[in-house]
C-alpha cells in the first residue's frame, strides 16, 4: 500500500498519489484503488485520507460560510455581491430590513454587516487554513503582535482593523507572507520573527 510522493511535493494532474487502503481527498479522484491528483499543488496525507492543497484555487460557496464581499450594484430588491466566487451572490434588502426570507447572503448574525474601516487584503482561498494556524495559532499571535483585529473570510479575503494604517499595514505584510511560504514547515516561528523585526525597525507599534 505504496505512496508515490513526498510531503508537499508538487504534482500535476493525473498523477498517481497512491494505491491501495487509500483514500481520495481534496483536489484528488480514485480509480481502480488507486488515487491520482486532480489538480496542481502540494500533496499531503492525513492518516489514510490523500489531498492536494492547490497552488490557486477558486472557492465555491457552502451554506453557512462568513465571506467579505463587494457591492456589484444595488437594485430594487438588494444588492449584488461579489464574493470571489465562480458566481455572484444576492444579498436582499429584506434581510437587512429584518423581514422574513432565506437569503444567499445574510447580514443578519452578530459582527457582520457593511465594512466601514480597515484595509482588506485577498489570498488564495486555500491558504486560509495556513492563516488561522493549527488551533487558530497563527492568527492569534498576528493579532496579538499587531493588535490588529482581523476577521478572515473563507473565499480569501480578509479585513484587517487597527489602530493606525501602520499596524494594519503589518499585519498585512505578514498575511502575504503567509501566502508566498505557506507550502513550507516552520512558518509560525518565522512570522513571529518577521513580525518582531519589523517592529524592531520602526521601534515598536505606534500607539
Amino acid at each position: 500500500m505504496p505512496t508515490y510522493f513526498e510531503k508537499k511535493q508538487l504534482v500535476t494532474p493525473g498523477e498517481l498519489l497512491a494505491e491501495g487502503d487509500y483514500l481520495a481527498g481534496n483536489n484528488t479522484y480514485a480509480e481502480e484503488n488507486k488515487v491520482y491528483a486532480s489538480r496542481i499543488g502540494l500533496a499531503d496525507s492525513d492518516n489514510k485520507r490523500v489531498n492536494v492543497v492547490a497552488l490557486r484555487s477558486f472557492y465555491f460557496p457552502k451554506v453557512g460560510d462568513v465571506v467579505i464581499g463587494t457591492v456589484l450594484e444595488v437594485g430594487f430588491s438588494g444588492w449584488t455581491v461579489d464574493i470571489k466566487a465562480p458566481y455572484t451572490a444576492l444579498l436582499r434588502a429584506s434581510d437587512v430590513l429584518s423581514r422574513p426570507f432565506k437569503p444567499q447572503n445574510t447580514v443578519g448574525e452578530p459582527g457582520l454587516g457593511k465594512i466601514t474601516r480597515g484595509q482588506i487584503i485577498k489570498v488564495t482561498p486555500s491558504k486560509v487554513p495556513r492563516v488561522i494556524g493549527r488551533k487558530g495559532s497563527m492568527i492569534s499571535m498576528i493579532k496579538q503582535e499587531t493588535g490588529c483585529q482581523i476577521i478572515l473570510g473563507v473565499n480569501g479575503v480578509i479585513l484587517v482593523t487597527g489602530k493606525n494604517p501602520e499596524d494594519e499595514d503589518l499585519a498585512m505584510a505578514a498575511i502575504q507572507k503567509i501566502e508566498e511560504e505557506s507550502h513550507t514547515s516552520g512558518l509560525t516561528d518565522r512570522i513571529t520573527q518577521f513580525l518582531k523585526e519589523e517592529k524592531e525597525k520602526t521601534g515598536g507599534k505606534q500607539e
